[in-house]
């Protein structure tokens, strides 16, 4: 079955409060519950802020190493999943739920198949 990726994008800054914020992974653990029984979940992840990133730029045989995200922006990826699912469309769906709940822009890509 083809595998997708289901990117998170959030903003820079805080996370929301609590009373904010439990219901919302609340909910997300109950998606992920539903993915995991339908055989639809394989791995998801959440990431630190992207000021913990560390960037690594090949020129000229050489590595240049620099603190920080790829480029300066208004939001960075904040977790995402890997999806197992029917077609496209199936993955739209998992997709369109997991924007309902977080109210945040989701990308989702196809995997390259390897082997």
């Amino acid at each position: 079955m083809p595998q997708y990726l289901v990117s998170i994008y959030q903003p820079d800054g805080d996370p929301p409060p609590p009373e904010v914020l439990e219901p919302i992974m609340a909910r997300l653990a109950d998606l992920t519950g539903r993915m995991r029984a339908a055989g639809a979940w394989v791995f998801s992840a959440g990431l630190l802020p992207a000021s913990t990133a560390t960037v690594l730029r090949a020129d000229d045989g050489r590595v240049a190493i620099t603190d920080g995200p790829f480029v300066e922006g208004k939001e960075h990826l904040g977790g995402f999943n890997v999806i197992s699912a029917a077609d496209l469309d199936a993955a739209l769906s998992w997709a369109q739920e997991l924007a309902e709940i977080t109210t945040l822009p989701i990308e989702v890509r196809p995997l390259q198949p390897y082997g």
